[in-house]
Parts: structure tokens; C-alpha cells; sequence
């Protein structure tokens, strides 16, 4: 809608990003290198943590992209909240394990199509992941130990997928109450917000991978931006994109910062009115 009138090519803000507009920052490169090194030398665990909308998922879809394909399968559990056996079932599965054999679906059977297709997948020289969103749930489901259990599948010292435990700060202090997990945590990654420079940073790389030729966020507002956001990616697409939105209705030659205080009271006020 408002691509011509502000003379971009693509919208600038929107939440999935290509390499083009893809903004690496300096922790999240920390992160990515951190990541890797445990995957490529076949540590047992990692945990990733940072506040809802940092770009935990990114992360994680942007280290599945950069590893080899000897990194495989690359298994995803988005809804932690289930039961051990469900899991156990859910990860054979996931991992292609052979059908079923009556008893069908007990902790055992899962247990054995586990150990036979982790088995395989060593033999084919390849390193399995599993990546648990919303990990800090976990320990409310009972599952951080069962999984803990799981790392001992395989050679000893030498497991055959590599955890990772992705959820909100918590996290951190959940694994340490959990001695036994927290032993095999290889890797701990806090990835924090960005801070007020790399918001600036952040916006106008965006504008630019969108073809903008000339300032559109004035400098005012892209400090502004910081402090209405505190650095979450999620909260400045969405600001950044109102704001485009309101301006071209506007008609405003350019984003100030009382443009952004104005749109952050209603994105604030409107849902805690409704």
C-alpha cells in the first residue's frame, strides 16, 4: 500500500527476512559461531536464551541453513507440553524411524526405533539435532529429564544428536536446577536485544535492503525507535511498519520521533482498552 509513495520496493519490515535484508549483529554472529562450534565438534547440549521477540527463531533457522548436510536429521519440537512417551514417539518419527511393531507407541518400542535409527545415521557419518522451542515449558511437563536420558543413546562420550534447548531467560536458571542436564550443557547463549546503535543500525539496514534512496526515519526517531522498543527486532518491525503505514496517510515527507511516540500509544493503549 504504501511502497510507492515512499519508494521502496519491497516492504521493509516484515517479520521473515531474506539474506538481503538479513541484519547480522554482533551477538547474534556470537551466537551463530557459538552454535556451530558445538554441533560441528559433536557436544552433547546447548541452551539458548533470550526475551520473546529477540529472534530466537531466526537464529536457529539461520544455523540450520550454514550447516553441512552431514548435520541431519534436523529435528524441530514446537510444542514441548506433551508427555515422555509422546515425545519419545514424536522424535522417532521425526528422525524416520522404521514403522511400528506391536506394542505400538510404548516408551520401549519408541526407545528402540531411536537407538536403531540414531544408530543408522552414525554409521552414515551424520550428527542428528534437536531443537526444542519454548524449552523454559519444559521442566512443567516433566521432560528435562527424559531428555537428559535421551543424550545417553549411543557410543559413550560420543552422543548421536546434538540438544538444543531454545526458550525465554528463565531458561538458564531452570537447566541449573536440573544437575544432571546441566553437566551436559556444552553451550550457554544469551541472546540479548539490540542496543540503541544497532536499533539505528537495524532500521536503516532494512530500509536500504528495500531500496530506500533517501532518509526516511529522521535521526530523532530512530533513537526514539530505541527507547519505545528497548532493541526487540519483533516490536521495531512492527512500530517501523505502523509507522510507514501512518506516515503515507499522512503524507509526511519523513518519520520523526513524535510520528513513532503517537503510533507506539495506540499499538499500546488499543489492546488494553479492547
Amino acid at each position: 500500500m504504501y511502497l510507492d509513495y515512499w519508494q521502496l520496493d519491497a516492504k521493509p519490515f516484515e517479520p521473515g527476512c531474506d539474506a538481503r535484508s538479513f541484519y547480522r549483529g554482533a551477538a547474534f554472529q556470537s551466537a551463530i559461531n557459538k552454535l556451530r562450534y558445538a554441533i560441528e565438534n559433536g557436544r552433547a547440549a546447548g541452551v539458548v536464551a533470550g526475551p520473546a521477540g529477540v529472534g530466537k527463531t531466526l537464529l536457529i533457522e539461520t544455523l540450520r541453513q550454514q550447516l553441512g548436510e552431514q548435520y541431519q536429521p534436523f529435528v524441530r519440537v514446537v510444542f514441548p507440553q506433551m508427555t515422555d512417551r509422546d515425545l519419545l514417539v514424536y522424535l522417532a518419527e521425526q528422525f524416520g524411524a522404521p514403522p511400528a511393531d506391536p506394542p505400538r507407541y510404548t516408551i520401549e518400542e519408541s526407545l528402540r526405533r531411536l537407538e536403531y535409527i540414531l544408530a543408522d545415521n552414525v554409521s552414515r557419518k551424520r550428527h542428528a539435532i534437536v531443537v526444542v522451542d519454548e524449552a523454559h515449558l519444559l521442566e512443567d511437563s516433566g521432560l528435562l529429564e527424559p531428555l537428559r536420558l535421551l543424550l545417553n543413546l549411543g557410543a559413550i562420550g560420543a552422543p548421536p544428536f546434538t540438544l538444543l534447548l531454545v526458550g525465554q531467560p528463565t531458561l538458564g536458571p531452570i537447566v541449573q536446577r536440573h544437575g544432571g542436564l546441566d553437566e551436559r550443557v556444552d553451550i550457554k547463549v544469551l541472546l540479548p536485544a539490540l542496543s540503541a546503535t544497532e536499533t539505528a543500525d537495524y532500521i536503516t539496514h532494512r530500509l536500504e535492503a528495500a531500496g530506500a534512496t533517501r532518509e526516511i526515519f529522521a535521526a530523532d526517531a530512530l533513537k526514539t525507535a530505541y527507547q519505545l522498543t528497548g532493541g526487540i527486532p519483533r516490536r521495531i518491525n512492527r512500530l517501523c511498519d505502523l509507522a510507514l503505514l501512518v506516515g503515507f496517510a499522512n503524507g509526511q515527507h519523513t518519520i520523526d520521533a513524535d510520528s513513532l511516540h503517537a503510533i507506539h500509544g495506540e499499538l499500546v493503549t488499543v489492546p488494553a482498552a479492547a
